[in-house]
């Protein structure tokens, strides 16, 4: 997409921004991190651009652009919420796979070192 002025692109950006949002929601739903990271990557390099324009700031006062942030902000809530969420549960899961191998550890461990 190109934008032939700077508030153009500014506009551009916070659209593509809404995207990227909804799409990150989508893959946090289906559970596929590895494409919900990569859209991660991606708005973050989004941001920078954003920030580096000046015209963003600019575009952000409008009602136009106001109104497109409400409905980011719920998007963004639920993908925290969810991204909260899935790393609690791995992390769980981790420590119980973790618990479960140092349990194996020792055992074997025990039997290894008994004299018959």
């Amino acid at each position: 997409m190109s934008a032939d002025t700077p508030l153009e692109q500014a506009k551009a950006n916070w659209e593509l921004y809404y995207t990227l949002s909804e799409e990150l929601l989508k893959f946090i739903n289906k559970q596929d991190i590895d494409e919900f990271i990569e859209l991660v990557n991606q708005r973050e390099e989004l941001v920078k651009r954003m920030k580096a324009l000046p015209e963003t700031e600019t575009y952000r006062q409008t009602a136009e652009c106001q109104a497109l942030i409400e409905k980011i902000k719920p998007n963004d809530m639920q993908i925290i919420y969810k991204a909260k969420s899935w790393l609690n549960k791995s992390k769980r899961q981790n420590a119980t796979v973790h618990a479960y191998d140092l349990q194996s550890i020792n055992t074997v461990g025990n039997i290894l070192n008994r004299k018959y």
